[in-house]
């Protein structure tokens, strides 16, 4: 596995030459694609040119977003399926691997079942074009009560739930975002990372929880940085996570609006030694 800078998940704003230079300057192993940036440099040939002057310095690609609301009407669904293909066919010509979405653990309307069945169908169908592209797909579930309890029916928020649902789909290049927040966040520990290969996880998320709350009152979008409270079992899950000779990218997501108003350096830094260690164990 290696470390991976997600200016994005930090709240930091740089554009993606800026996070190249900075991910080198750090010494994370790699960054995150840029569909913007790729589509802007004019055709296939362009895009790999750039991709390998990347890996010259020593970084790989971490995992893109997938643009399909999963959730979304028909209407809007369809048109967004209509145009991946050509979004895959740009990361395709990086060298990207992976693209991720989350589960969304609620609907106002859709039952259980009634979402399980939407999702199930819709899965299907992102995962053939991403298959077509040799791309896989990573699902990440969403631990908060907080969150998950808003709505009438809350959905998938465990990992159990998850790896149902992957396995219905039935497609092999789907597997899991594993988060420590979301792990924690819904009552699970080492044991429920047993038997997971790397086959089976996608790309990997770090972070801590406040010290001040209880795990049912953890809010998703008010998170620490890995290591800082200890009130996740940090290590604990990094060996499960060696065990199931995990090879994709790891990177921190606190939504930690305090980062964004200090020197970008100082936060990559830290973020960067926090990585390190959490990786080497």
């Amino acid at each position: 596995m290696f470390s991976n800078l997600s200016a994005g998940a930090l709240g930091l704003s740089l554009d993606h030459t800026q996070a190249i230079d900075l991910a080198v300057k750090h010494g994370f192993g790699g960054v995150d694609p840029d569909v913007g940036y790729f589509r802007g440099l004019g055709g296939p040939a362009a895009i790999a040119e750039h991709a390998a002057a990347v890996a010259e310095r020593g970084l790989r690609w971490g995992i893109a977003g997938l643009p399909v609301p999963l959730t979304a009407p028909a209407e809007e669904f369809r048109a967004a399926l209509a145009t991946l293909p050509e979004t895959l066919g740009l990361l395709s010509a990086a060298g990207v691997s992976s693209v991720g979405t989350w589960i969304r653990p609620m609907h106002d309307e859709l039952s259980y079942r009634r979402n399980w069945v939407l999702h199930v169908s819709r899965l299907q169908l992102v995962a053939d074009l991403l298959a077509d592209a040799g791309l896989r797909l990573g699902l990440e579930y969403i631990g908060p009560k907080t969150f998950w309890s808003t709505e009438r029916f809350p959905f998938i928020h465990s990992i159990g739930e998850a790896l149902e649902l992957i396995a219905e789909v039935g497609r092999p290049n789907i597997g899991l975002i594993l988060d420590t927040y979301h792990w924690y966040t819904a009552g699970e520990a080492a044991i429920d990372l047993v038997g997971l290969s790397d086959a089976d996880i996608v790309s990997v998320d770090i972070n801590d929880a406040r010290d001040d709350r209880q795990r049912d009152e953890q809010q998703d979008l008010d998170r620490r940085l890995p290591g800082s409270t200890g009130v996740i079992d940090l290590g604990g899950f990094m060996d499960a996570v060696r065990a199931a000779q995990y090879s994709g990218p790891v990177k921190v997501e606190p939504f930690m609006k305090s980062l964004a108003e200090q020197p970008v350096d100082d936060v990559l830094s830290d973020v960067a030694r926090r990585l390190d260690q959490a990786i080497k164990g």
